[in-house]
């Protein structure tokens, strides 16, 4: 008897759940879900950040930096009115120029936005025209634009022509001041300025910077760690 109520009792015992081996399925199971849409999410949040267009717009007499041959081409979007470009023309830029056009990976060039009057109008024409008469020089005048754009009250009017042939000034010899500012009296350059904006309707850009890489659209000009996923993954094919 007492060997038959032994094998009783160890049956019983056998099969009641062990409580604490039960609590660590659950939690791998739950941490395992967890994994899952984690990543679903960030995939999903990837597919959000960028937007294919049907094509890449044309950089056919463009400002561009960079080797030709680069396999990317990065398309900005900008108005040197606009605070946002200024902010991404001294964050993103530099680490965009340092990683990738610098070392011959990509290219970039600018096309002109005209969000904010006359001053933008102003402002792109000015940037033509030195385009015009040197390329090179384009980026110098492009990037002392953006710096030169208030920190404070950049609402008020700053891009007038007396602040262009100021920084027209630091760009002698390669500028021919005198041909500048009769260009922008006469407004030479203003069709180029409206090839610009025949773009930026096409392409339903509504605001700056819009960045486009590759025909591809990035939903936050500001997000570097999407810009560069792009980058890398058309680097890759």
């Amino acid at each position: 008897m007492a060997n038959k109520n032994y094998k009783s009792n160890k049956k019983a015992s056998s099969g009641k759940k062990n409580p604490a081996k039960t609590l660590v399925l659950y939690t791998s199971v739950l941490i395992i879900l967890m994994v899952g849409l984690f990543f679903v999410n960030q995939a999903n949040k990837e597919k959000q950040s960028m937007t294919p267009v049907a094509e890449q717009p044309s950089i056919v007499n463009q400002p561009v930096i960079g080797q030709d041959e680069a396999k990317v081409t990065l398309i900005e979007f900008g108005d040197y009115k606009c605070p946002s470009c200024k902010k991404w023309s001294e964050t993103i830029y530099p680490q965009l120029k340092a990683e990738y056009i610098d070392t011959g990976k990509m290219k970039l060039a600018f096309i002109n936005t005209i969000f904010h009057g006359a001053e933008s109008e102003l402002g792109a024409m000015a940037g033509e025209a030195v385009l015009a008469q040197n390329k090179e020089a384009f980026w110098d005048f492009n990037m002392k634009m953006f710096e030169a754009q208030p920190t404070v009250n950049h609402d008020g009017p700053w891009i007038i022509e007396d602040k262009i042939m100021e920084i027209a000034q630091t760009l002698t010899p390669k500028i021919d001041l005198d041909k500048l500012k009769q260009d922008l009296s006469n407004k030479i350059t203003l069709p180029e300025v409206q090839t610009d904006m025949a773009l930026v309707n096409k392409y339903k850009v509504n605001q700056t910077p819009t960045i486009m890489i590759n025909g591809i659209t990035i939903a936050n000009p500001f997000d570097i760690k999407s810009i560069r996923s792009v980058v890398d993954k058309e680097l890759e094919k």
